[in-house]
């Protein structure tokens, strides 16, 4: 239904009727207006005949009556003048409310004709607003969803061109859409003033530099070559709150087509619906290539991330077994970074890690890939490149590092070195596991000989061990998961009394094949490979419900002190103090029983930190020792630094107290320097009844090894006063 047209029919036949009826009532006026000017003729006549018989002597009552007849004629007469005069006002009084009622229904009829939108008009709106639907091919590819929006809106609201301006961070670019055919000359003009009249349109200045992009759609019946065009522009720009809209300014349309307000209305609507779609589209890209982008890179350095690198990795090598090509692996790793760091703060360790990425891309050609691993750890893989090659490039990268200046926030000047492995496929290795296995053990290599070097990996059979290694790592994190890593207990007697004072826990191994391996097999690769936390918190929980198993049944061991050795990456955490308190507290073990033992080499790596971590945990009950006493190079200054209960000495000065009069010496002096101080001490590795008797008479406190007890999977007393009488 034409809405417009009806309104215009109402219009018409309201005015009308009303005229019909203005007629009508001036025709009506106009009868009785003739009838009362009658009437007043015939009275005026009555009246003068009778005065003129009264003028003659007559009788009395004909006078009367003719008097009387006078009278009424003269009050018929002012009646009829009242009544005329009442009538006129009302027809006067009429008309002008009919006028009035005629003006309002006018401007009534007016005011909805400009606010109701016909049906057919909305169903053009709704065929534009349903061809923009978001999906990710329209959100990556955001011009190309524009055209084709642009399309279905042209074939519902012809127009000629259409404008989409955005503020770029070099400047303001305009996107221009033309749809149809123009002569050059015409195209020219638009373009000129539509721009001008768009930069206006959105409050920039006219000389405003331009970033023009055209977009020519093609349309049916759009030929507009010989036309001469007078365009109208309707433009929407985005309020200065919506900064959301990847810079978006405004969008316009021009059409050569004269719009009835109505669909002017429904432009502007349909206008603003696509500031907020182009908008939103470009920034949905913008922020979808920016989630591509670090899905595969570093944020800080620009370089590719490990995720990448190792994808790369695994295709090169892929690649390279097809065609039969080579290539090799740099692993990168700055030397003493930390130091940086703690120095100058991570805003300039940020800063040189930039640095070093810099380096890497100066040193790498178009087809290599440069990755950040993580932290102060690089790779590059430079394709189709041998041993030789990959080590010229390797020593100068490490040479333009070595000689950069680099220059801290607050203005210190230093220098950075890196220590590089170097793995070449397929000569050192056939996989992409096997040749970052290798390439990782040629870094660490090359920091063993003194750091800012290169190293190459070695021989097959070194190759061979760091495969192994690496099995050994997974069988040992499945024995972990399967509780096969249990501890054996090592008693601890008095050398004095012969009883056991403690057990030593003792991590042992239970293979799948029901073999046991000593701690010796597996621990260095628990330390390298991060797994001594784990380690350390089965060998508690399971040595802390052994005690609780012994305190229940009321054995003598109940009452035996457990020993339980630390790794350096539990000192370090602090992580040990809580766990091992709340085992505690869960099995209902005094932590007066637990003695936490410490190498002397671990305990020296921090001593501020240390001494605070001994005192929190000897607060909560628990007791120390130190383990190997005598093997480091400053061992008295620990002892004066760090409080112990009870000091170990290494077993290597034990075991030859017989044999080497130096060897008796230190231990007969290490345990008279520990009684004077108040530790009590422990002899380790005693192995016969001689040394057994020697630690006896220099005053050692208690001894253990396998000449006392070997390592069991239980707790069980050794009573030495039953044992051959040796005490």
């Amino acid at each position: 239904m034409n809405y417009n047209n009806h309104l215009e029919e109402l219009r018409f036949n309201f005015v009308n009727q009303i005229t019909e009826i203005l007629e009508n009532q001036t025709r009506t006026q106009r009868y009785s207006f003739n009838n009362i000017g009658l009437t007043h003729n015939v009275t005026e006549e009555i009246i003068t005949k009778l005065r003129m018989g009264l003028a003659v002597e007559s009788l009395d009552d004909a006078k009367y009556v003719m008097r009387s007849t006078i009278d009424s004629c003269e009050r018929l007469d002012k009646t009829l003048r009242l009544l005329f005069e009442q009538d006129k006002q009302q027809q006067r009084s009429t008309r002008t409310r009919i006028q009035e009622i005629i003006v309002e229904f006018n401007r009534t009829l007016h005011t909805l004709s400009l606010i109701l939108i016909e049906k057919e008009l909305l169903e053009r709106q709704s065929k534009v607003l349903e061809s923009i639907i978001f999906s990710h091919e329209h959100v990556s590819q955001w011009k190309e969803f524009v055209q084709e929006i642009l399309h279905d809106f042209h074939s519902i609201f012809p127009f000629n061109f259409f404008y989409i301006t955005f503020a770029e961070e070099n400047g303001v670019s305009l996107y221009l859409y033309t749809l149809g055919k123009y002569s050059e000359e015409t195209l020219k003009d638009a373009r000129h003033k539509l721009s001008m009249q768009m930069i206006r349109s959105i409050g920039l200045p006219e000389d405003a530099v331009l970033d023009i992009e055209e977009f020519v759609i093609p349309c049916e019946n759009s030929d507009f070559s010989n036309t001469k065009l007078e365009i109208n522009m309707i433009s929407v720009p985005v309020a200065d709150q919506s900064t959301n809209l990847a810079g978006l300014l405004g969008v316009a349309y021009a059409s050569n087509n004269k719009l009835s307000p109505q669909e002017e209305s429904v432009v502007r609507a349909i206008l603003s619906v696509m500031v907020m779609v182009v908008g939103s589209s470009k920034a949905l890209s913008r922020t979808l290539l920016e989630l591509e982008y670090y899905a595969v890179h570093d944020p800080l350095t620009g370089l590719y991330n490990r995720r990448q690198f190792n994808d790369i990795l695994e295709y090169e090598v892929g690649r390279c077994e097809r065609h039969h090509h080579e290539f090799s692996v740099l692993m990168i790793d700055l030397d003493n970074f930390k130091d940086i760091n703690d120095s100058f703060g991570h805003p300039t360790g940020d800063s040189a890690l930039c640095s070093v990425a810099n380096v890497l891309r100066q040193y790498s050609r178009k087809g290599d890939l440069c990755a950040r691993l993580g932290g102060d750890e690089f790779a590059i893989i430079l394709v189709e490149t041998g041993a030789e090659s990959g080590h010229i490039v390797a020593e100068a990268i490490t040479k333009k590092l070595r000689e950069t200046s680099l220059v801290s926030a607050q203005g210190d000047r230093y220098h950075l070195t890196m220590s590089i492995g170097l793995s070449c496929y397929p000569q050192d290795a056939k996989t992409a596991k096997e040749l970052m296995a290798g390439v990782d053990v040629a870094m660490y290599r090359a920091k063993a000989l003194g750091k800012d070097g290169v190293c190459l990996v070695q021989a097959v059979e070194e190759r061979v061990n760091i495969r192994e290694t690496r099995n050994q790592v997974e069988e040992l994190r499945d024995a972990l998961q399967d509780n096969r890593i249990v501890p054996y207990y090592q008693s601890i007697v008095d050398c004095k009394t012969g009883e056991v004072m403690a057990f030593e826990t003792l991590a042992r191994l239970k293979t799948l094949d029901s073999q046991t391996q000593s701690a010796a097999m597996f621990i260095e690769t628990i330390e390298k490979y991060g797994l001594s936390r784990d380690l350390d918190r089965a060998i508690i929980s399971n040595a802390l419900a052994a005690k609780r198993a012994c305190m229940d049944a009321k054995s003598p061991e109940a009452n035996a002190k457990i020993f339980i050795n630390l790794s350096v990456q539990e000192i370090q955490g602090r992580g040990i103090l809580g766990y091992a308190e709340e085992v505690c507290q869960q099995m209902n073990v005094p932590p007066e029983s637990i003695v936490f033992e410490l190498l002397e080499r671990d305990a020296i790596g921090d001593m501020t930190n240390m001494r605070k971590f001994l005192n929190n945990l000897r607060s909560k009950g628990f007791s120390f020792a130190l383990d190997d006493f005598g093997s480091g190079y400053n061992s008295f200054h620990y002892l004066r630094e760090l409080h112990f209960e009870y000091v170990k000495i290494d077993g290597a000065f034990v075991r030859n107290i017989l044999a080497s009069k130096l060897d008796y010496a230190l231990v007969h002096n290490l345990s008279r320097l520990c009684q004077d101080i108040g530790m009590l001490t422990i002899a380790e590795f005693v192995e016969n009844e001689d040394i057994l008797l020697a630690l006896q008479n220099m005053g050692i406190n208690y001894v253990q090894g396998y000449h006392i007890s070997m390592p069991i999977p239980e707790m069980r007393s050794i009573d030495l006063r039953n044992v051959n009488g040796r005490i």
